[in-house]
């Protein structure tokens, strides 16, 4: 099964990390790559700086913005706000705000953003030992979107057993050279896969021109690829590679598109 790339469209002035549009509506990787393009040169007019392969904006204008990007309700938004980075002692630290909100009050927020925009991916919404807001969240939102875990799980199979156990989320962000092995992360795949949740391959900073989780992705038909923008070498290739398997699979290649989503 080929994969539904994630692209990162903006990482602001904002205490949420990175901001990505994902085309869950297309038909093939090459028409979804078309149409993220066209929303970039429609970001682009927009542009104040870039940070870290991505399209920089300011606080207020975010989720404003991504909803301005969209073509006909063919591009949809998955969030990572990587709360791990701004949970202080037992308390989320919103600095662009001026202020600290308990984990209900992140959950409130993050349900209220999903009735108001086209979110289909939550990534890292709490921190990584946050589990009792985690079974929150997963309990006022899970069945709605697609609820990942980075930090949470750290491709590891006990945490993720854990948070199978204790329902806290839906999916899980799979990291190769995080957890170390070949088999540990296969491992992680089959047990996400088995309770039902999905799994999001994704790369980590510092990676180079290698595009072995491109083959990864498809040969263990996760139908998630988070790669990042495509304006660089290493994060290009993955996209490239990508194309390059679904030219050679033809009439065969299927694109997962919305099928992708466990919600």
């Amino acid at each position: 099964m080929k994969t539904n790339p994630d692209r990162k469209v903006e990482k602001g002035n904002s205490d949420v990390g990175e901001i990505f549009l994902t085309t869950p509506q297309q038909r093939s990787l090459t028409t979804s790559l078309l149409l993220f393009e066209q929303a970039l040169r429609k970001a682009a007019r927009l542009l104040s700086e870039e940070d870290e392969n991505g399209i920089l904006y300011s606080r207020r204008s975010q989720l404003n913005l991504q909803r301005r990007l969209l073509i006909q309700k063919k591009i949809a938004i998955a969030l990572d706000p990587a709360s791990s980075g701004f949970f202080e002692d037992g308390f989320y630290n919103l600095r662009t705000e001026g202020k600290k909100v308990t984990s209900a009050e992140m959950v409130a927020m993050y349900a209220d953003w999903v009735q108001k925009y086209p979110i289909v991916v939550l990534e890292d919404g709490l921190a990584e030992d946050d589990w009792e807001g985690w079974k929150l969240l997963n309990q006022t939102i899970g069945d709605k979107i697609e609820l990942v875990g980075d930090d949470l799980f750290v491709t590891n199979v006990e945490r993720v057993a854990r948070g199978i156990r204790e329902n806290v989320a839906n999916a899980v962000l799979i990291k190769l050279n995080q957890i170390g092995t070949l088999s540990e992360t296969i491992a992680t795949i089959e047990m996400a896969r088995k309770a039902g949740w999905g799994a999001m391959v994704s790369h980590r900073s510092g990676e180079t021109v290698d595009s072995f989780i491109a083959d990864f992705t498809v040969a263990m038909s996760t139908g998630h690829l988070k790669t990042g923008a495509p304006c660089r070498g290493e994060r290009v290739e993955k996209y490239n590679q990508l194309m390059r398997i679904e030219e050679e699979l033809g009439n065969s290649a299927i694109y997962a598109g919305r099928k992708a989503f466990v919600r």
